[in-house]
């Protein structure tokens, strides 16, 4: 699982897919309160090929913010869906989402798209999760829907902006895809980054993302399914139109 709630209960790290099982009896099984069948949204695998998780059903507040391309984000918006979770897209560009939106819940409303400071109240229980999804541009207004117990938030930054140091630095998981050597030395020194991974972010291929949580880095290569690519195409870091 990449990334970590901001009040962890056990251990950090990143893993794979699953930790080893666990057993109890079976008389304790009415204690759990666990939201069963999610381990998370794959968003890609390491070098090694092992899938690789984001945990966007927790019950603590968690901020994602990642400075990449748009398509990365449809991806992860269509694996949020795929989990259950209500995806709700906050975007002043609908109609980069619109396609996506009608395709992913065969006629239910699983993704929503609102204009920019006009999603409502969500509602979020450990039943019904919800993931937001901000695709508002290099200067983001402040949200008027936040994260919150099983409500997640991710942000988009097509690049770093203004106020990409302090989304950065409030964010509990940061991924960063290609920037330029300028963009990549000042989001080193925000994130504490190596000099290696440093000069590795300008020459990054389209799908790769580093994530960062805390002092914790992974390098996923994000690759769509078939049917992601008949309807996103193949992985790109530059959008096809900017978001204002």
């Amino acid at each position: 699982m990449i990334g970590r709630g901001r009040k962890p209960a056990g251990p950090r790290g990143l893993t794979g897919p699953r930790h080893a099982g666990h057993t109890m009896p079976a008389d304790h099984l009415s204690a759990l309160s666990l939201p069963v069948g999610d381990d998370g949204v794959v968003v890609g695998e390491d070098a090694e090929g092992r899938s690789q998780l984001v945990g966007f059903h927790r019950s603590t507040p968690y901020d994602v913010l990642l400075v990449g391309g748009l398509w990365t984000a449809q991806v992860l918006a269509l694996r949020a869906a795929g989990t259950g979770a209500r995806v709700v897209v906050e975007t002043g560009r609908p109609h980069e989402w619109v396609a996506l939106a009608q395709a992913a819940g065969a006629g239910l409303e699983c993704i929503t798209l609102h204009d920019v400071g006009r999603v409502p109240p969500l509602g979020a229980t450990v039943g019904s999760p919800a993931v937001v999804v901000r695709d508002c541009g290099m200067r983001p207004p402040r949200g008027r829907v936040v994260s919150a117990p099983w409500q997640s938030v991710l942000t988009l930054l097509p690049y770093l902006s203004p106020v990409a140091p302090r989304l950065m630095r409030s964010a509990t998981l940061v991924g960063v895809q290609r920037l330029s050597p300028q963009e990549a030395q000042q989001t080193g020194r925000i994130l504490g980054l190596s000099r290696g991974e440093v000069e590795a972010l300008p020459t990054l291929a389209d799908g790769v993302t580093l994530w960062c949580s805390g002092g914790e880095r992974q390098w996923v290569m994000t690759s769509p399914t078939d049917v992601e690519a008949g309807l996103l195409g193949t992985a790109r870091r530059m959008d096809r139109s900017a978001a204002g």
